[in-house]
């Protein structure tokens, strides 16, 4: 098997953005500048049991709108680049995933197609420097990056901060198990099509 891994770096006038994703596991740290962030990334990478390392240095002096956005950009690629041609993998996951008064819901397609379906009330405001609406830019932006299909429900949300992390858990046990090699399915691509692009 081939080392399902990748490391991208993603520069622009706002952002400059390095991750480094390993499918199979490995340490996870993040540092974004935006502390609630880097604890949303975190969950991410220890939830789906992936190695994932997060650096960037962006405008924040403006806002965190493009270091979320960029990061969920750059994770994305090297989603997409890390799982190659998707031979052997389950392709869908979901999960659901309380935190305390909060509930959020996932269901994902590792299709090739580029969609987010996000149902929920998110109180608009911050959690520390974090913006709430930038929870689906972000999602979004991952989306279109690895290109993924991807249901959010988030069907209770009661303190913003549980609510987010609900989501990020949920998308973290979904992808970890979207991921996975399924030894049923050998070394196929699993579609009908033959393809996943």
């Amino acid at each position: 098997m081939t080392e399902r891994r990748a490391a991208v770096e993603r520069e622009t006038t706002e952002t400059k953005v390095r991750v480094a994703l390993d499918l199979d596991g490995g340490a996870v740290q993040a540092s974004t500048g935006v502390g609630f962030f880097d604890h949303m990334l975190m969950q991410l990478g220890r939830h789906s049991h992936m190695g994932l390392d997060v650096e960037v240095q962006g405008d924040l002096g403006i806002d965190a709108h493009h270091t979320v956005e960029d990061t969920g950009l750059a994770l994305g690629f090297a989603l997409k680049q890390a799982l190659g041609d998707k031979r052997g993998i389950r392709r869908y996951g979901d999960a659901l995933v309380p935190m305390e008064e909060s509930l959020a819901q996932i269901a994902l397609d590792i299709s090739g197609r580029s969609l987010l379906v996000y149902e929920g009330d998110l109180r608009a405001g911050m959690v520390g420097a974090f913006d709430t609406d930038l929870t689906q830019e972000f999602l979004n932006a991952l989306c279109r990056g690895a290109g993924l299909t991807l249901h959010v429900r988030l069907l209770g949300s009661g303190n913003a901060h549980h609510a987010i992390e609900a989501v990020f858990k949920a998308l973290a046990r979904a992808l970890g198990e979207a991921v996975t090699l399924d030894e049923r399915g050998g070394d196929e691509v699993p579609s009908t099509k033959g393809v996943l692009n």
